[in-house]
């Protein structure tokens, strides 16, 4: 195996970034992306609810008798957060600049031990009128390891564009 050092800085940064998200330009209304199904854990609900400082009983006790759902639920705001990380590494890392808005809607419970993914789709796309920049929606579909759906939430973004010097095949 041989050596080399690594090109001059511009040369380097001319080289497509590997997990480098899409640019608004390289998507388009109607596009779906899959995302990877994850199996959630007891440690996944643990380390949230002591992060975030949800300490429902119903969440902390796993004996908990008095509720309506069988198996140890996790909030919402767990589902959502695992699928906002698949869809963070994958379509908006280094792209997205900021979420606007979210309307979410929780369909059913999720409980440790279930696997989650989710279907992204692209609704929206509104190039805003400076800085090279968008407004994207796309539509979450959250289903569990049974393909039922969970959630659905609607996300509004500000995405970047492709800077002037990348083009659309790198």
């Amino acid at each position: 195996m041989t050596s080399s050092a690594l090109p001059d800085p511009k040369t380097l940064d001319s080289i497509a970034r590997m997990g480098q998200g899409v640019y608004w330009q390289d998507i388009a209304v109607g596009q779906r992306w899959r995302t990877f199904r994850r199996t959630v854990t007891e440690t996944d609900l643990v380390n949230f609810i002591n992060v975030t400082g949800m300490v429902e009983a119903l969440f902390i006790d796993a004996g908990f008798e008095d509720g309506a759902i069988k198996g140890r639920p996790v909030p919402g705001a767990l589902t959502y957060t695992l699928i906002e990380g698949f869809i963070l590494q994958s379509m908006i890392q280094g792209t997205g600049l900021a979420m606007l808005e979210l309307h979410q809607k929780i369909l059913a419970p999720v409980v440790v031990g279930d696997s989650v993914q989710a279907l992204v789709e692209v609704t929206a796309i509104r190039p805003a009128s400076k800085s090279n920049r968008a407004v994207v929606t796309s539509q979450i579909t959250v289903y569990n390891q049974r393909q039922e759906v969970v959630m659905e939430y609607t996300a509004t973004r500000l995405l970047a564009g492709r800077p002037p010097s990348v083009s659309a095949t790198e």
